[in-house]
């Protein structure tokens, strides 16, 4: 299975389930979508990190 670095698959997943629940008024559901989204961000976010400081410490 592939490395999910960048968090694409939570983001795809979270705004699936985020949809599903406004669709079905399920509150829960939504919140649960936000919170995998986030996630994804999250792991994105990290790994732009972790990519900066490898290329600062080539720099350097």
């Amino acid at each position: 299975m592939a490395s999910d670095k960048h968090g694409i698959k939570d983001k795809i997943a979270g705004k699936l389930k985020e949809t599903e629940g406004k669709v079905t008024n399920d509150k829960t559901r939504e919140g649960e979508g936000k919170l995998q989204k986030l996630k994804g961000k999250v792991k994105d976010e990290i790994n732009d990190l972790k990519e900066s400081i490898k290329g600062n410490k080539k720099e350097g």
